[in-house]
């Protein structure tokens, strides 16, 4: 099979895929610039980065690609609409939103002609984001990483959000190889967004004690945890992970007022950086349910090839 181009607004990318955005400081510059001179769009995780740490990163992967760059970001983030702007005012290509819905954010969208794609998992959210001027759709199913907006799989959300709209849709969540790409693309989307395969890339600023993590996965450590954003969040077990569980997890000493509402029942930034730094006995390690089916870190040039090969193998 030959992969079609995905189309954003005015954007074009020769490979239809998305690198996820994760967050915190999984995906910077270094990663969404090798995503994006493969042909992908890479997109830098801006959740939990200040303003002037976002303008350097969008610099950076400006430095390193001309390929097409993006950020993602939470809208659960209190510095939402602040980190948007920044972005915009850096020419960065497109706005992927998750982890909420914001109306507001289109019309930042609109004034600069900047592509909006909101992260959504129901057909209702499809029909409102594109009646609101959404570039695009990201479908994200229950295979996801991080934040889940749904307890339904990918594909079978795709086929009546597909209907539903005319928009571009990307399917995320779960997809990790070449045929899962084009088993996603059948039911009718543009492209995929992949998160966790990226994640254990050499490219990825995950330290190398949390990509040695990643390997050491299995199904059976996949969790669910409730975060203080609200939502459920998917993760690997470890002694941190377990505590969320048992509602034993210490609860934030200070507050730096980081979302716009927190549950308070631990502090999510810290515990995701800790695990980005290496500490993977009291930090939170997000990731996708398939982590079990990555064996090695790879570099991004080499991770697309690899998915390029195994599509062209299939009919």
């Amino acid at each position: 099979m030959k992969l079609p181009e995905l189309k954003i607004g005015n954007l074009v990318a020769r490979v239809p895929i998305i690198q996820g955005g994760m967050a915190i400081r999984i995906s910077t510059a270094r990663l969404a610039a090798a995503v994006g001179e493969e042909g992908g769009i890479g997109l830098i995780a801006a959740s939990g980065m200040s303003f002037d740490e976002l303008r350097s990163e969008i610099r950076l992967a400006r430095s390193l690609t001309t390929g097409i760059i993006g950020i993602n970001i939470m809208v659960a983030a209190r510095q939402f609409a602040g980190i948007v702007k920044t972005a915009i005012e850096e020419g960065i290509d497109l706005v992927v939103a998750g982890a909420g819905f914001s109306r507001d954010v289109f019309a930042l969208g609109k004034e600069s002609g900047t592509p909006i794609v909101p992260i959504v998992s129901s057909v209702k959210l499809a029909k409102i984001s594109e009646k609101l001027g959404a570039a695009a759709i990201i479908v994200e199913g229950k295979e996801a990483g991080g934040h889940l907006g749904t307890d339904q799989s990918l594909h079978s959300l795709l086929p009546d959000i597909v209907k539903a709209v005319k928009i571009p849709v990307i399917g995320a969540g779960g997809i990790m190889n070449g045929r899962d790409i084009v088993e996603t693309l059948k039911l009718g989307v543009g492209g995929v967004q992949m998160g966790t395969r990226f994640a254990a890339s050499n490219e990825s600023n995950a330290s190398p004690a949390l990509k040695e993590f990643y390997l050491k996965a299995r199904p059976e450590d996949i969790v669910l945890i409730n975060s203080p954003v609200g939502l459920p969040g998917r993760a690997i077990r470890n002694p941190f992970a377990e505590k969320i569980i048992e509602s034993t997890a210490p609860a934030p000493e200070t507050c730096d007022g980081c979302l716009k509402h927190c549950l308070r029942n631990f502090c999510i930034i810290k515990a995701l950086i800790r695990a980005q730094q290496g500490d993977v006995e009291t930090g939170l390690v997000f990731t996708g349910e398939y982590i079990h089916k990555i064996d090695e870190i790879l570099s991004v040039k080499e991770i697309f090839k690899r998915l390029l090969a195994e599509v062209e193998t299939i009919n």
